[in-house]
């Protein structure tokens, strides 16, 4: 390995240690190599800065965010959390149910873990607290919860790993069902177990009636039809995963007009946010794709072919490892930039062990989902706990039976690939 790419490795952990903005810690690593490498010319660097976001597959990215954003000014969420309430409030633990649900179906309209963890932690955590959950476990609960969305379609991190490993993103969409559902089951039943242990039950009962039920069905039943246009749309080629997001726009608008909830001040508040986190994401794409150039100039893919190939001969193993990898990558680095590095890394590795590249993609992107939780530097405990006043060892101390829980369900998709397979298979 070269001295250079040595060297940027460790200047980038040190950036992201002293808390810099994950764009410029890349970028700074990046700079550092161009100067330890003077024949290379700084026009190549821009060159890789612009190409990193320029793929076509990327601009479903400030769609979706689009739709997302709209999605929250149409009055839907509020829509969402009464349906999810007339089915389980009056089940022991029943707010926290609701917010299980409540992400597992927003993570369909939304796309963006950031997103829905904030919008959650601000509606759902003081209503918890209202009925004798502890500001912790609420704030644990919201943010694990957050998890879901990138798993459930249209998920960001689906659309840029299929981008980069050249991944259907249309089956990565229908791929994401199964853990996405798998998630929200086992956090139902940890709410569960953990609210009949803690005695959390409304301190007034809920009107789960048939007739609510159908009532608040008729209020989220547009919204909820979103994720099914999408995956509906692609699959029978009416239209690309790019195309989809613009779709989205345009339903969300028409579901604006429909509950005349969102003015023509809302759009543009909407347009505002949508360019703000768009170009954050974009920003760190853009410079994570100039990183992994240079680490594919020196060949480190495939260095660590050979590395694996030689030491590990079992698809058991290396998942095992890749897993441990991640994790601990998942805890320093955001999400999305690691994967552009480390996907064209490990994708052609995976493939090498007979690996299917839905099955692996989906284990890469639970995995940075469940980094995103983890501390020192997981966004979505920061988010949560910035909102709610949570303290941040609390927090952690809290969340230990989640992450066991998290890591459990890791296991179960990593070695069962039907979870991940199952419903592709069916529907392609």
């Amino acid at each position: 390995m070269d001295f250079a790419v040595g060297l940027s490795c460790i200047f980038l952990l040190v950036f992201l240690f002293l808390r810099l903005p994950v764009f410029i810690a890349i970028l700074g690593a990046t700079s550092l190599y161009f100067l330890l490498h003077p024949e290379l010319k700084s026009v190549i660097f821009a060159q890789r800065v612009l190409a990193g976001g320029q793929s076509i597959p990327l601009l479903a990215i400030p769609f979706f965010v689009c739709a997302g954003v709209f999605m929250n000014y149409t009055g839907v969420t509020k829509r969402i959390v009464d349906f999810c309430e007339a089915l389980v409030g009056n089940v022991v633990g029943g707010i926290g149910h609701v917010t299980v649900l409540v992400a597992t179906l927003m993570g369909g309209l939304s796309g963006s873990n950031l997103a829905d963890a904030a919008m959650e932690a601000k509606m759902l955590v003081p209503e918890m607290e209202k009925r004798g959950f502890s500001k912790a476990f609420g704030s644990v609960l919201v943010a694990t919860s957050a998890i879901i969305t990138p798993l459930i379609p249209p998920g960001i991190a689906m659309i840029i790993y299929g981008s980069i490993a050249n991944v259907s993103i249309g089956k990565l969409f229908i791929a994401g069902i199964g853990p996405g559902l798998i998630l929200c089951v086992a956090l139902m039943l940890l709410v569960g177990f953990v609210s009949y242990r803690r005695g959390y039950r409304s301190p007034y009962k809920v009107d789960t009636s048939p007739k609510r039920i159908l009532q608040t069905f008729k209020g989220a039943f547009l919204p909820l039809c979103l994720p099914i246009i999408i995956i509906g749309g692609i699959r029978i080629g009416a239209f690309t995963p790019t195309e989809a997001g613009s779709v989205a726009i345009v339903y969300s608008l028409l579901l604006g007009v429909i509950f005349r909830e969102m003015t023509l001040k809302d759009v543009v508040k909407g347009m505002k946010e949508t360019v703000l986190t768009s170009a954050a994401i974009m920003l760190i794409i853009a410079a994570a794709s100039a990183f992994a150039w240079v680490l594919t100039k020196e060949k480190i893919p495939q260095y660590f072919t050979s590395l694996f190939v030689d030491r590990l001969n079992s698809a058991v193993v290396f998942l095992l490892c890749v897993n441990a990898f991640l994790l601990f990558i998942g805890m320093f680095i955001e999400g999305n930039a690691a994967m552009i590095i480390l996907v064209p890394l490990l994708a052609p590795l995976a493939k090498h062990f007979g690996i299917d590249e839905i099955h692996f993609a989906m284990v890469v992107i639970f995995n940075f989902a469940l980094g995103a939780l983890s501390p020192p530097m997981g966004t979505l405990m920061f988010v949560t706990c910035s909102i709610t006043k949570c303290k941040m060892g609390t927090f952690i101390k809290e969340a230990v039976p989640f992450y066991i829980l998290l890591v459990g369900c890791l296991m179960l998709l990593t070695f069962v690939p039907a979870f991940s397979t199952g419903i592709v298979n069916l529907v392609y």
